[in-house]
C-alpha cells in the first residue's frame, strides 16, 4: 500500500494502534521491574517456559525468539543464572548442547508476571483488539 492510498482515518488508527501496544509494553516493563527484573529478562523467562513442544530450550533458540545476537541471549542467561531464576543443564539426547531451564523461583518469579500480565490484558486488552481490528479492516477495504 503506498502512501497516497492512506486516508488520515487510516493514519490516526495505525497511531491508535501504536499507542495501545506501546501502552501496555509500558505496563510490561514497569512491572517487570517492580519485580526486581530487567524487561529482557521476563521475556527470556517467559520464552523459555512457553516453547512449543519439542522446541529445545538452547541459548540460539532464545535469541531467536527474543530477536537478539547470541552473545545477548549469553549475558541475560548469565544475570538470571547468577539470581538463581534459571539453570543451564546438558540437553537430554547431545550432551554437548546446553539447555535453558527454569528453577523453581524462576517459575514462581514468572507465575507473579505472567499473572499480572493476564489481569492487564483482560482490562486493557479489548481496546487493543478495536485498534488492530480497525487497522486491518481498513487495510482490506483498501485492496
Amino acid at each position: 500500500m503506498s502512501d497516497k492510498n492512506l486516508t488520515l482515518d487510516q493514519y490516526r488508527d495505525l497511531a491508535e494502534f501504536r499507542r495501545q501496544i506501546r501502552r501496555f509494553l509500558h505496563f510490561s516493563e514497569s512491572v517487570a521491574k517492580e519485580h526486581d527484573i530487567e524487561p529482557q529478562q521476563h521475556q527470556l523467562l517467559l520464552a523459555v517456559h512457553g516453547l512449543p513442544e519439542g522446541v529445545k530450550p538452547t541459548i540460539r533458540e532464545i535469541a531467536s525468539r527474543l530477536f537478539i545476537q547470541h552473545h545477548s541471549a549469553v549475558e541475560l542467561v548469565n544475570r538470571l543464572e547468577s539470581t538463581g531464576a534459571i539453570k543451564r543443564q546438558h540437553g537430554a539426547d547431545d550432551k554437548r548442547e546446553v539447555w535453558i531451564r527454569l528453577t523453581p523461583a524462576g517459575r514462581t518469579l514468572l507465575r507473579k508476571l505472567a499473572l499480572a500480565h493476564r489481569n492487564e490484558m483482560e482490562n486493557s486488552g479489548p481496546q487493543l483488539a478495536r485498534a488492530l481490528q480497525l487497522v486491518v479492516r481498513q487495510r482490506r477495504t483498501a485492496a
